[in-house]
């Protein structure tokens, strides 16, 4: 890549220049000098003509350094830029050039062209250095770090201010900062075990993790240079795994982490037959309490159905007491005297004797129609049930209901066993035509204003 170079001139020769432009296909500051003119002169071929045509492409600025008594000053012309040089776009220009020659005298200033588009790299390979683990401070593992740096110029004003540009060398300039970074970079991956909790054992299958942690510490870094860190990529990452600390470390570090495994795989289990257990509980506390509520329900229903003639029993013994309290009637004595036949009392029960009549025959009916009814009525469909296993364990019975509850609860499954009277071995509920039902998705309903699927059932009728 080239640094320094020379300029395309055209047109007079002596060095006044009609065109001033940078044709170089990579760099980062680039000199622009007159046909012919040694580098770092100072002689008066430094001379531009006033009235000289600029060239500057997009992505890229020029600068035009002027020495002055109060100290250098420069204009800055931002690509893309093809004009003659005129004291409007050169502000300090206009009060350099006289009037002599016609406003077309020569002018004393450095030209330089700037990159701003370019991304640079820095390759940088940092030598074996001593990284120990968290767990066993006192035996590091020697590691060494080899990877690629991308920065680009974007503020060239605050990079005019920190770097000298007569004399920039880009190879210099990027060991300056390949200088700096590698001392960081040193610094961060030997702090990463311990600030991540990395086994040091690990680090080579932790690039990208590592590599972002340089990105973040390292951008503040970069712009001390005057230039904006990209990224920062870690190619690789090598252990020595030759030195006896690194086996020392392995043999230990493989123990723990053998034994931290186990107790990890220990603990799961324990969690899960633990979740299991309390799981079965529920599943039997919801069993228990929806079996007591059916026999409540079934006893209801058979009280109900026996209370009808209980009540018949009652009012008939009641009726009999009163019937043979009024066969008496006919002998009572109402004062005449003698026990003879007695035509009133036998009027009076014969009366009373045929309201009564009445009044059980109304009631007889009245129980009769509500036997025959509860005779029409057919016994309940029987409940289809089912047996489940779950946790090497079978419950049950649960009929259809229940096992819908336990489906929407998560405690049954389509890879639950189910078996019923009539099956001849345990089968998958998901295989069983008769249980599918119960892990179907809900269909929604269709939108308002939106036609139905076909073969939906839904009503075709278009929305109003």
């Amino acid at each position: 890549m080239a640094l320094f170079g020379f300029g395309k001139s055209r047109g007079n020769s002596g060095g006044l220049m009609n065109v001033i432009r940078c044709d170089e296909p990579e760099y980062l500051v680039w000199k622009w000098r007159p046909l012919g003119q040694d580098v770092n002169s100072t002689s008066r071929e430094n001379s531009i003509r006033y009235g000289s045509s600029l060239r500057v492409k997009d992505g890229e600025v020029a600068v035009f350094v002027y020495k002055q008594k109060n100290g250098p000053c420069q204009d800055f012309i931002e690509g893309p830029y093809d004009d003659t040089i005129k004291t409007a776009n050169f502000p300090i220009l206009a009060g350099i050039v006289g009037a002599a020659f016609g406003g077309e005298s020569p002018f004393q200033a450095e030209v330089y062209f700037i990159n701003l588009q370019g991304n640079n790299q820095i390759k940088f390979a940092i030598p074996y250095f001593d990284v120990a683990d968290p767990r066993l401070p006192d035996l590091p593992v020697p590691v060494s770090v080899h990877g690629t740096m991308t920065f680009t110029l974007e503020d060239y004003r605050s990079f005019i201010k920190l770097n000298r540009l007569i004399n920039f060398d880009l190879e210099a300039f990027k060991k300056q900062i390949k200088d700096a970074m590698s001392r960081k970079i040193r610094g961060l991956v030997t702090n990463v075990p311990f600030d991540l909790g990395m086994p040091v054992v690990h680090m080579e299958r932790k690039i990208d993790q590592i590599s972002e942690v340089l990105e973040t510490n390292l951008k503040e870094r970069f712009e001390e240079f005057g230039v904006k860190m990209k990224h920062i990529d870690v190619s690789q990452i090598l252990i020595d795994k030759d030195s006896e600390s690194y086996a020392r470390v392995n043999a230990l570090t493989g123990g723990i982490q053998e034994k931290t495994m186990q107790a990890q795989a220990d603990l799961n289990i324990k969690n899960m037959q633990e979740t299991q257990r309390i799981q079965l509980e529920n599943m039997e506390e919801a069993m228990r309490i929806q079996r007591e509520e059916a026999q409540r329900a079934q006893r209801l229903q058979t009280e109900s159905n026996f209370m009808g003639a209980h009540a018949l029993d009652q009012q008939t013994s009641v009726l009999q007491t009163a019937a043979s309290s009024l066969g008496q009637m006919g002998t009572m004595d109402t004062g005449g005297g003698g026990g003879g036949m007695n035509p009133a009392g036998m009027m009076t029960g014969m009366m009373m004797g045929g309201a009564m009549g009445q009044q059980m025959g109304a009631m007889m009916g009245a129980m009769g129609q509500q036997m025959q009814g509860a005779m029409q009525t057919p016994p309940p469909m029987p409940q289809v049930q089912y047996m489940v296993a779950a946790n090497g364990a079978q419950a049950g019975p649960f009929n259809m209901q229940q096992l819908q509850q336990m489906a929407q609860a998560g405690q049954f499954t389509p890879q639950s066993y189910v078996w019923k009277q009539g099956m001849p071995q345990w089968e998958l509920a998901g295989n069983v035509a008769e249980l599918a039902p119960l892990f179907a998705a809900p269909t929604p309903p269709p939108m308002p204003g939106m036609p139905p699927v076909p073969g939906s059932g839904m009503p075709t009728t278009p929305a109003p």
